[in-house]
């Protein structure tokens, strides 16, 4: 997505492409427990601003899975969901057209600039010492590093491929977090999720449609971004105690000095229409990822996040209504293995989630 989405906090807004409940804001622990369930793998596809955290500053309510909580409200929450997705996607088809006359540095600048213009109330607000003095700096440099590479990467393979192709290898994301999340932080796999990791890997290789000429230049960019992504939900993960704002401030703030240092050199000057389009890229992603996180709070995550494969839906329609790029079957088979295997993962990792929290009470 525009990663632009699709593709955090799926892209945080939280800018984040995995759900997280809102977390006050403390020093991180050195460590996750790994005793401690996960919380699910379900990453949007905004590349830029994927993971899920709260750009409101209102508290994620007790008990978020319980179907009857007061103030939920689950028609208006998967509303607001799908309405969000398609946002993301078309996103990413402005982000497809404008990659063919200017650079992803040039992009990355403008956009940066007018999703931090639209997110300085809320700088205002926390206090920038808060924003430039978080807890564990390192790790959020190191996470502004992996998602400043990400969003290069969408940005260029989408230039090349059809965008329903990008968008099915980056909806493997849920798949490789849980991979990694067991390489690096030592998560238990069951078998059941195991299974559906190596039946997602398989989607995702009949996606690129298995033949010496599959494995192309922009499908293999576009394969390191969705690990990219997968990286920077687990680094996230890790820095649940930084406020979504501090995350999201920062990895703008990425993406606007890789902007400033690359753009010159591979400057197009903008029709006021396009820069329009190039300044759309920063505030719709904003837009759409509010409402994500609004719909997780009127809604239990189990409900509205499966609405997120709604996306493969829009990419295709949006691929062929204006670039004519009509999927073929490998691309629809391969979409249908990656979402079984993504739904199986995620029910999974939400039972594990409420079979620890019942067992807690």
């Amino acid at each position: 997505m525009e990663k632009n989405r699709p593709y955090n906090e799926l892209f945080q807004t939280k800018l984040e492409i995995e759900y997280q409940a809102t977390m006050p804001s403390s020093p991180e622990k050195p460590q996750l427990s790994t005793e401690s369930a996960p919380k699910p793998h379900t990453a949007l596809i905004e590349p830029s601003f994927g993971t899920g955290e709260d750009l409101e500053g209102l508290a994620e309510p007790a008990g978020e899975n319980h179907p009857n909580l007061p103030g939920q409200n689950i028609p208006m929450g998967i509303a607001l969901m799908l309405l969000a997705i398609l946002m993301y996607v078309a996103n990413d088809v402005m982000g497809k057209w404008l990659v063919s006359t200017y650079s992803v540095g040039q992009v990355l600048l403008i956009r940066s600039i007018a999703g931090l213009t639209l997110l300085s109330p809320s700088f205002y607000r926390e206090g920038w010492r808060t924003i430039l003095m978080p807890p564990n700096w390192r790790m959020n440099a190191l996470r502004v590093v992996i998602t400043t590479a990400e969003v290069s990467c969408f940005y260029w393979a989408v230039a090349y491929m059809p965008l329903a192709d990008l968008v099915t290898i980056y909806m493997a994301a849920p798949i490789f977090v849980t991979a990694l999340a067991w390489a690096f932080l030592g998560e238990k796999i069951d078998v059941p999720r195991a299974i559906a990791v190596f039946v997602g890997f398989g989607g995702v290789v009949l996606a690129m449609r298995p033949t010496s000429a599959s494995f192309s230049l922009p499908a293999l960019v576009a394969i390191a971004g969705c690990i990219a992504f997968s990286l920077i939900m687990i680094i996230t993960r890790h820095l649940r105690g930084t406020k979504g704002i501090v995350l999201v401030g920062w990895q703008a703030g990425g993406a606007l000095i890789f902007g400033l240092l690359t753009a010159p050199t591979h400057w197009v000057p903008p029709t006021l229409r396009d820069f329009a389009l190039l300044a759309m890229l920063g505030v719709v992603s904003t837009i759409a990822h509010i409402a994500v996180n609004r719909s997780l709070k009127l809604a239990p995550a189990s409900v509205v996040m499966p609405y997120q494969y709604s996306q493969i839906i829009w990419a295709v329609i949006l691929g062929i209504v204006i670039f004519g790029d009509w999927p073929d079957m490998a691309i629809i088979t391969g979409s249908a293995v990656i979402i079984a295997a993504g739904l199986v993962i995620f029910f999974r990792e939400q039972a594990q989630a409420n079979k620890v929290t019942s067992a807690e009470a």
